[in-house]
């Protein structure tokens, strides 16, 4: 049985974690370093090396991302507990301004509730479409809602709006691949796990991740 170590830092027990990952995953040898922090930052997140297989980059996503990142572009969430997981202290290292008015999630706004129970459909689904005069260069984040991933494609594919990036990790049985195979027919800058897994946990340690190559 392994010792406990008791005294290290949590710099040196991230490090020590960030070793072994390398030691266990050889994408580190083949993947461009910012795809790479990416990558590291999930398997961290889960402990699971397999999750690197089902991770997509599609059309230099880091690089779009930090670019919204420097002129502060609006963040739209699917759900409040990403909301709350975003470090503003992170944000504003790229761009001072950045403040908690520029993180947008509509999932409990009250006409959005309404909305839903209406027209008999989903918070999420209103949420998106609520949020649509955010998405034209703004940054998208999925963690939950693969109808609110949809329908932020469909909006990319029939109405010409360009997010500057979609982190596309909704997670569940329903509508969440389709919703990822509709994302990968966008012609945006995304990162996605395909298949079934996802959360807001994932889909937050994606956007520190891109700002660690800042």
């Amino acid at each position: 049985m392994e010792t406990i170590r008791w005294h290290m830092s949590p710099a040196a027990i991230e490090q020590e974690s960030f070793r072994r990952i390398e030691a266990e995953c050889d994408l580190h040898r083949t993947l461009p370093a910012p795809y790479w922090r990416v990558a590291r930052r999930l398997i961290h997140t889960t402990a699971d090396i397999s999750i690197a297989d089902t991770l997509v980059f599609r059309h230099d996503p880091v690089t779009a991302g930090l670019a919204a990142l420097r002129r502060k572009a609006p963040v739209f969430c699917d759900s409040q507990m990403l909301r709350s997981g975003i470090s503003l202290p992170r944000l504003r290292g790229l761009h001072p301004a950045y403040g908690p008015e520029d993180l947008h999630c509509h999932i409990a706004d009250p006409d959005v509730v309404e909305r839903a129970r209406a027209l008999g459909q989903t918070r999420a689904l209103c949420s998106a479409e609520k949020a649509r005069p955010l998405l034209d260069g703004g940054i998208v984040l999925i963690g939950n809602a693969p109808l609110a991933l949809a329908r932020i494609a469909r909006y990319i594919l029939e109405d010409g709006i360009r997010p500057a990036l979609v982190v596309g990790m909704p997670v569940g049985f329903v509508n969440v691949v389709e919703s990822k195979q509709l994302l990968a027919r966008c012609p945006v800058p995304q990162i996605v796990l395909e298949g079934r897994r996802g959360g807001s946990a994932l889909a937050v340690t994606t956007l520190h991740a891109i700002m660690e190559s800042a």
